[in-house]
C-alpha cells in the first residue's frame, strides 16, 4: 500500500507547455507525477523556447540551485528535460541526443551523395552536347 502512495506522490521535473498555437513555449517545472501537464505546479525551475531566434539559437534558462535541491529530494527528470540538461552540461549527454545527431549526419551525407551524382550527371551531359 505504501508503494502505491509513493508512486502517486512522486515529484517529476518536466515541461509544462505555455504559449499559443504554432508558438510553443515551455516552463521547466516540478509537479506531481500523475498531474496533468498544464495544472498547478509546485515550483518553476526555468524556461525553454524550442523555436530558433534570429541567431538560430534555442533559448534555455535554468536555475541550477533549485534543480539540485529538487534532485536531492528525490525528484525524477522526464526524458525531454534530461536531454536539455545534457545539452546544458548538467547531466552526461543523453543517448537519444547521440542517436538523433547520428541520424541527421547520415541523412546529410546521403543528400550530399545524391547532389554529387546529379552534378556529375549534368557535367557529363554538357560534355556530350
Amino acid at each position: 500500500m505504501a508503494s502505491k502512495i509513493d508512486r502517486s506522490t512522486r515529484m517529476m521535473i518536466r515541461l509544462s507547455r505555455r504559449g499559443c498555437t504554432n508558438r510553443p513555449f515551455y516552463h521547466i517545472v516540478v509537479m506531481r507525477n500523475r498531474q496533468p501537464r498544464d495544472k498547478k505546479v509546485t515550483d518553476q525551475l526555468g524556461t525553454f523556447d524550442p523555436l530558433p531566434n534570429i541567431h538560430n539559437e534555442k533559448l534555455v534558462a535554468i536555475d541550477f540551485e533549485k534543480l539540485r535541491r529538487w534532485l536531492e529530494k528525490g525528484a525524477i527528470c522526464s526524458q525531454p528535460v534530461e536531454v536539455l540538461l545534457g545539452y546544458a552540461g548538467f547531466f552526461p549527454v543523453h543517448p537519444r541526443t547521440r542517436l538523433s545527431s547520428f541520424r541527421k549526419q547520415r541523412k546529410l551525407e546521403e543528400q550530399n551523395a545524391i547532389n554529387q551524382t546529379e552534378v556529375e550527371g549534368k557535367t557529363e551531359e554538357s560534355k556530350i552536347s
